[in-house]
């Protein structure tokens, strides 16, 4: 069964975490810069440790190069 949920991403966070918006929204704050997938990878291991996942049941669907997203979490 799959999850999908729409993220918001905050880059370059002095407070790194998951916030919980509604049913199926999130903000997503994370350290790293939008560089060469580095926040991409960050958001998906957040999003994995919040939803106590691996990190392999966590796809972004949609939204790879802006800040809003759609992710897939396989549970």
């Amino acid at each position: 069964m799959a999850l999908r949920i729409y993220v918001k991403v905050i880059t370059r966070s002095s407070k790194p975490g998951v916030v919980r918006q509604d049913r199926d929204r999130y903000t997503v704050k994370v350290v790293a810069i939008p560089e060469r997938g580095k926040a991409n990878k960050e958001v998906c291991q957040r999003l994995a440790e919040y939803f106590s996942v691996n990190r392999s049941a966590v796809s972004i669907i949609q939204g790879h190069r802006v800040k809003d997203k759609i992710i897939d979490i396989t549970v």
